[in-house]
């Protein structure tokens, strides 16, 4: 593991911390495929676990001795907090940041493969609320995550942060449109449950207790809800019963919810 400290923020080797934006990231040319950003020695640690390389790992000194064994042979740059504060805009509690090489997302049907629960999420474009479920996916039991092809990224750094690196947990990828995802989806076995308002809709617990064995939960985009042509696709729409006038959920509260429901009715 090279070590080298850096006194100076403009430093070229500092680049990929200073000049590129999340979405930058993803978008270089060089390494193939793009970058993203890993916070926290503990986050890091799991990425690694996932398979997932780092390019370098920046760090001050006291957490030194924290990303040593995650580090590799990657470049680990040794930088006082404020030389840290100013590449980032914000003071990094959290010790360590890693520009990690961004995998290759895999085949829909390779994820899903022997998968009895799997979340879909559908154009949701909180990084907050992506973090979110997929960390209730990993505490409360589904095998995989889904996401459109418009839903924000899960590498993106605030997401990879709410998660708790529960993103390097779950397996995930990206489903191609309507109606096309559906194929793929009943072709694999799964009974399409659309998380919605709707008349004539399922109560939760209801499509809970008599769930079929292979089930993909989906949840829409925050305001809007799910698009009209995944309610097309979906072969049932089920509810959440809701009391004090109150209509719906945030959408990651709502994937705990109904994750919770669909891991004990005594199947999973």
């Amino acid at each position: 593991m090279p070590i080298e400290r850096i006194d100076d923020p403009t430093d070229p080797r500092l680049a990929d911390y200073r000049d590129l934006t999340d979405v930058a990231l993803r978008r270089v040319l060089e390494p193939e495929g793009g970058l993203y950003i890993a916070e926290s020695a503990k986050v890091i640690a799991r990425a690694v676990a996932a398979g997932h390389r780092p390019r370098s790992v920046l760090v001050q000194e006291k957490w030194l001795e924290d990303v040593r064994e995650v580090a590799g042979d990657a470049p680990v740059y040794v930088v006082p907090p404020e030389v840290a504060e100013q590449l980032t805009g914000y003071a990094v509690h959290r010790g360590a940041l890693a520009a990690m090489h961004r995998p290759a997302e895999p085949a829909v049907a390779d994820v899903v493969a022997g998968a009895r629960l799997v979340v879909v999420l559908e154009d949701i474009v909180d990084h907050t609320n992506v973090g979110a479920a997929f960390r209730s996916a990993a505490a409360l039991g589904a095998d995989a995550v889904l996401v459109s092809p418009r839903c924000a990224d899960p590498l993106y750094r605030r997401s990879v942060r709410v998660s708790m690196g529960t993103v390097f947990q779950v397996p995930w990828t990206r489903l191609p449109e309507w109606p096309e995802a559906r194929g793929i989806l009943h072709e694999a076995g799964f009974h399409l449950a659309a998380l919605a308002l709707a008349d004539g809709a399922v109560p939760l617990d209801e499509f809970a207790a008599a769930r079929p064995e292979r089930v993909a939960l989906m949840l829409g985009a925050e305001g809007d809800g799910l698009s009209r042509r995944a309610l097309e696709a979906a072969d049932t729409v089920v509810t959440i019963p809701m009391f004090g006038g109150v209509d719906s959920l945030n959408v990651a509260a709502a994937s705990a919810v109904a994750l919770w429901s669909l891991t004990h009715d005594g199947r999973s």
